[in-house]
């Protein structure tokens, strides 16, 4: 876990120092953080609060930032709908869901219950992120009721990290976080 904390401050280093490069990159690890396999292997969500915090502290302008994090968001997890309409339930025959039925099964459970509210719960808890918008696909829940659950939970999310967390950080650094 160090290891990826000290890899998570270089990154975060290089884009306060190459600025061009950092929509991209946002862009990039919101995609990965919500497909459905990557998502295990970025984590996005410490990356985008240390991120957000070092970007309103140095004054970037976190709306680009928010939205290319939404933008990632919201076609990371469209891509996981469009693998499970495809593979349908043979995405249990494929890692991670082949070592780690239980995953599959849970996600199942919970889109289940919750059922559109789902998609949009999905991106804001990193076990269901993972499984939520597949899940979605493999049951051939309709596009329209998906694409708009995933667009609104997508923009909350960037926003909700980055922006906030800019935000939050800028506060702070000017004294007016904690008024009395």
């Amino acid at each position: 876990m160090a290891q990826l904390e000290l890899w998570m401050q270089t990154l975060v280093e290089f884009m306060r120092a190459n600025q061009e490069w950092a929509i991209p990159i946002v862009f990039l690890i919101a995609f990965c953080e919500c497909v459905a396999i990557l998502s295990w292997l970025v984590p996005a969500t410490v990356f985008f609060t240390a991120f957000g915090a070092v970007a309103g502290v140095s004054g970037l302008n976190l709306a680009p930032l928010a939205l290319a994090a939404s933008a990632g968001a919201g076609f990371g997890f469209w891509i996981s709908y469009w693998a499970g309409l495809v593979l349908g339930p043979r995405v249990d025959d494929y890692w991670p869901f082949r070592d780690n039925p239980q995953m599959l099964e849970r996600g199942h459970a919970f889109f289940e219950k919750w059922g559109v509210a789902s998609i949009l719960i999905g991106h804001f808890f990193g076990p269901l992120r993972a499984v939520v918008a597949i899940v979605a696909g493999i049951v051939k829940m309709p596009f329209w009721p998906f694409q708009i659950a995933n667009w609104l939970a997508s923009l909350a999310w960037g926003f909700s990290l980055i922006y906030g967390g800019g935000t939050l950080a800028e506060m702070a650094k000017q004294g007016t976080l904690f008024v009395r």
